[in-house]
């Protein structure tokens, strides 16, 4: 990488960690998106998911008694069954429609939330279970987790509980992702080396995001979140639109 490349893609982790250490999620899109500007996305996933893996793991001690563990078993479980059918089969078809289609119900979801839809109950584990397996397609295709953001947020959780199993969430999520891409040959020494390099801007970024959720007010938080989802559901739409009209 020359200097350029790799200044750009310190500031852009930067960013995407302090998102990510305030609302406990957005990390993965927002590196992904603004990275792939100027290097292959083969190159970046693999390292975004080691210093996704990274920042929770520092982050982990602090909210380890807000996680909702149960939740998040049945989430892996149904993740791990679905990230290698995402990886053979939906890495196959068409990205630009998917991404398209996942942009506008990732929209519906936050205009639900906006107008204050939210479960008077948390998912049972048949649905927790159904979102694990939509999750892993997802990640195992795309790199993209998002829905697991709407499944937190669309319940009685609360603001913290729902942060701390985000940041949990993906441990286990990206690892899985991880793996799966370590068998297609996709986890190389350079892709480590590119981790190293950013790993301070990481966490000085992810420092300062969780600072400032200590001292956030939870319907500000809330409103703060709508509006990163609705903003990271229009870049994926545009990415996706994008690309198929290019045909890429």
């Amino acid at each position: 990488m020359t200097w350029f490349v790799t200044s750009y893609c310190m500031v852009a982790v930067f960013a995407a960690a302090f998102v990510r250490g305030y609302s406990g999620f957005g990390f993965s899109l927002l590196a992904i998106t603004s990275m792939s500007l100027v290097l292959p996305p083969a190159l970046i996933i693999p390292s975004i998911f080691m210093m996704e893996i990274a920042a929770s793991i520092t982050l982990l001690p602090s909210i380890w008694k807000e996680v909702h563990w149960q939740a998040l078993g049945v989430l892996w479980l149904g993740c791990l069954i679905g990230t290698p059918l995402g990886v053979r089969f939906l890495a196959g078809m068409p990205e630009a429609p998917m991404k398209i289609a996942l942009g506008v119900v990732v929209l519906f979801a936050v205009v639900m939330l906006h107008k204050g839809y939210v479960r008077k109950s948390m998912p049972t584990t048949a649905e927790t279970a159904l979102t694990g397996g939509v999750l892993g397609l997802l990640n195992g295709a795309f790199g993209i987790v998002t829905p697991v953001v709407v499944f937190f947020f669309n319940s009685p959780a609360g603001a913290a509980v729902s942060r701390a199993s985000l940041i949990a969430f993906f441990i286990g999520s990206d690892t899985i992702g991880l793996t799966f891409l370590a068998q297609k040959g996709l986890v190389t020494l350079d892709g480590f080396y590119r981790f190293l390099i950013f790993v301070p801007a990481l966490i000085f970024g992810q420092w300062l995001g969780s600072r400032s959720f200590r001292s956030a007010n939870p319907d500000d938080f809330r409103r703060i979140v709508l509006l990163l989802l609705a903003g990271l559901a229009v870049a994926t739409a545009i990415q996706g639109a994008d690309r198929f009209v290019n045909g890429t």
